[in-house]
């Protein structure tokens, strides 16, 4: 699906410190800055977001990016573009795309922003890439996850018009 970091795009503190601090209404955890991201307990069991990350990334990313978010032939890795992308680049580049060309190559990002598929699901996207970044999350599906909260199936809902 997203991210053709090819380019070198760079941010200085990358995607930051991952460590979640407080949790939202809707159950997603944030880091010190506000910014999506994971928690895992000690037994091994996955938030929510991250879970559904793992789900739509395999259900429209994997094609181009491959497995895990490991990369392809076609499309770089995620799991490595997330070291350096911070949180509202990789919004921009999932919701609007980018064209990267060189003199060998030219790599196209189609814009996620109008497929509620993506764009409804853009905090997991960037929860689970996160977590693959920081190895926090190894490669496969999580094996426990935790139950889908009220309030995310009810912002799920309004996004997806239903």
């Amino acid at each position: 699906m997203f991210l053709v970091a090819s380019g070198g795009i760079a941010v200085a503190d990358g995607s930051g410190d991952p460590t979640a601090v407080k949790q939202n209404e809707n159950g997603e955890w944030l880091d010190k800055e506000g910014n999506p991201t994971y928690k895992i307990s000690a037994d091994g069991n996955v938030d929510w977001y991250t879970y559904s990350g793992y789900r739509r990334y395999h259900s429209e990313c994997h094609v181009c990016h491959g497995p895990d978010g490991m990369g392809s032939t076609y499309a770089p890795a995620l799991k490595d573009s997330l070291k350096t992308m911070d949180y509202g680049d990789f919004l921009g580049v999932v919701a609007s795309g980018r064209k990267n060309v060189s003199s060998s190559q030219e790599n196209v990002m189609p814009a996620f922003g109008d497929n509620p598929n993506v764009a409804c699901y853009m905090d997991d996207l960037y929860v689970y890439l996160r977590a693959r970044a920081s190895d926090a999350v190894g490669r496969g599906r999580p094996a426990k996850h935790e139950d889908k909260s009220d309030a995310y199936t009810k912002a799920e809902s309004s996004c997806m018009g239903k």
